[in-house]
């Protein structure tokens, strides 16, 4: 007898969709990339930590997973709690591989702009 389960991939695992997200901040002047479950668990990350929330879209652990090693194959160190230390350089690369950084990058560039002009 042969098994109904022949031909079905148990083998990857499903990640179940939630918020990923990017944090700032200005204290350690750091950025801390993460995935939540819902809003309320991202609401209560918020209000344990004095970082400031840059954006935050629909996504999957696994998106995390895939950043982190993204980043780290490019030569970017992080706490373990992912936390990275900013740069515009990481700003470029989190826009590029479409991560959440709300506007952020185009009103650092607006100010530097505003700042050569003058």
């Amino acid at each position: 007898m042969i098994s109904s389960t022949i031909g079905e991939d148990t083998s990857t695992i499903r990640f179940k969709d939630g918020i990923i997200y990017t944090l700032y901040s200005d204290k350690l002047n750091s950025l801390k990339v993460g995935f939540a479950k819902n809003d309320r668990v991202l609401e209560i990350k918020l209000s344990n930590d004095s970082s400031i929330l840059l954006d935050r879209k629909k996504g999957n652990k696994e998106e995390l997973i895939l950043l982190i090693n993204t980043l780290k194959e490019l030569g970017f160190r992080y706490s373990k709690n992912f936390s990275f230390k900013y740069s515009s350089c990481l700003m470029r690369h989190l826009s590029t591989l479409g991560w959440p950084i709300g506007r952020s990058l185009y009103k650092q560039r607006k100010i530097k702009k505003e700042l050569q002009c003058a």
